[in-house]
């Protein structure tokens, strides 16, 4: 039993979960990091603890400050959740098409949320840049900078990379995850590496986001666009420059639902849409490198902060998404195929 003095010693330490039917169906062994027991129930508490705790210790923020992000929920939850432990609160400024499960979680830790119409980066309203202008207009507020500031990627090197290696007893084999900021596939990614040269990182992105095509060709393109939130990004930020990454993918929204459908029905595990792609990424990653592998990947929040949209009747149909398979069979049989095959981009780097 951990007798905490407040909720951020509680953040870490997650559990790691095999995943029955995908690795029955494999042949290799699926795991989730339970990211969602985190107190904030995501895995972005852990870069909020980081950050926060980072800057304390260089003098950059105290007690009775404000810390400010823009955030697409789960970092700014985490970041309140951890300014509530230190005496500090918190300006969330959120682009306002996001689940508002996270909008209203935010309200409920105390946070203080500015919602902003979404835009392209370059634009000044971006939530990027609002929360930087707010940040500056006062001398007692902190801009945490998820993107750009590398305790993001440190968080994980220093704790969740470790964390894995010793659930596993060392025998992981393969990382598998989304980016959004990076930080969680760049402190993995380094960490894991330097205790087997061997593995190998998996990145797997959404439509809309330009990672991907950035990994084939080392510019930033996307096509489509994406029901999951969080991840995906059009720019290189340092966190993401820290990422040691051998296999790039994209997989569509439709896979992640019929994923998120199977392992639901099957395991009663409910993901929320970024875990959905991480998993369905798994899966991909497990046929493409053939039986007797361990795979590792993130349940990286709460499936019931994706309730609005990824298991909402209405709102799949409106996307087009309502009647993907339930059964996983014919994604399987897609993954195998040499034309999946040739969508993966082998990065080297």
């Amino acid at each position: 039993m951990i007798l905490a003095r407040h909720q951020a010693e509680l953040i870490g330490n997650t559990d790691l979960l095999r995943i029955h039917s995908l690795s029955e169906l494999t042949g290799c062994d699926i795991y989730l990091k339970c990211e969602f027991q985190n107190p904030g129930g995501s895995i972005k508490d852990r870069a909020a603890l980081q950050m926060v705790q980072d800057a304390m210790q260089k003098g950059q923020l105290k007690s009775g400050m404000t810390i400010v992000e823009g955030t697409a929920g789960n970092t700014g939850i985490g970041l309140a959740l951890v300014a509530k432990s230190y005496g500090m609160q918190m300006l969330a400024v959120m682009p306002n098409d996001q689940a508002k499960e996270k909008e209203r979680v935010l309200e409920l830790y105390g946070a203080k949320l500015m919602t902003v119409d979404p835009c392209p980066f370059v634009n000044p309203n971006h939530f990027y840049h609002r929360a930087r202008s707010q940040a500056e207009q006062h001398k007692d507020h902190w801009w945490a900078n998820q993107f750009e500031n590398t305790s993001n990627a440190r968080a994980h090197y220093l704790h969740t990379g470790p964390e894995i290696w010793k659930q596993s007893q060392g025998k992981v084999d393969i990382l598998v995850s989304a980016a959004g900021t990076g930080g969680t596939i760049a402190g993995n990614s380094m960490y894991l590496k330097e205790q087997n040269p061997d593995l190998k990182v998996w990145l797997v992105d959404p439509d809309g986001s330009g990672i991907y095509h950035y990994l084939k060709s080392g510019e930033y393109k996307n096509h489509g666009s994406s029901i999951t939130e969080g991840i995906g990004i059009m720019r290189l930020v340092e966190n993401f420059r820290q990422a040691s990454i051998d296999y790039g993918i994209n997989l569509p929204d439709s896979d992640l639902v019929t994923i998120a459908r199977y392992v639901r029905n099957k395991d009663g595990i409910v993901l929320g849409s970024s875990s959905a792609l991480n998993v369905a990424g798994a899966l991909f990653a497990a046929l493409y490198s053939g039986p007797g592998k361990s795979v590792v990947t993130f349940a990286c929040d709460l499936g019931e902060r994706s309730a609005s949209k990824l298991y909402n009747t209405a709102y799949l149909q409106q996307k087009g998404l309502l009647d993907c398979p339930k059964d996983v069979t014919a994604l399987v049989e897609k993954y195998r195929s040499q034309k999946q095959r040739d969508k993966v981009v082998n990065t080297g780097i």
